[in-house]
């Protein structure tokens, strides 16, 4: 079974139904989740703050933000619920 990630993804960004830019995402999966990479000491609310504003601006669904900055690898899911 093979699946599509793309590096460095362009999406469009939409505000009231305006291009207003573009995004290149870390990752885009099957052309519906973006990930999200960081290496920081720890996820603040800006960082999910980032992914809710990318999946709002290109309407998509699911944003995995991960956090290879740790002993332990971090991840949380950020869905657009709108």
């Amino acid at each position: 079974m093979d699946s599509d990630a793309q590096q460095q993804a362009p999406l469009e960004v939409h505000y009231t139904g305006e291009l207003v830019g573009v995004y290149f995402a870390d990752l885009l999966v099957e052309h519906a989740v973006i990930v999200e990479l960081k290496a920081v000491n720890a996820l603040e609310g800006v960082h999910m703050a980032q992914c809710l504003n990318y999946l709002k601006g290109t309407g998509l669904k699911l944003c995995l933000l991960i956090n290879f900055g740790k002993p332990k690898v971090e991840i949380k899911r950020i869905v657009n619920n709108i």
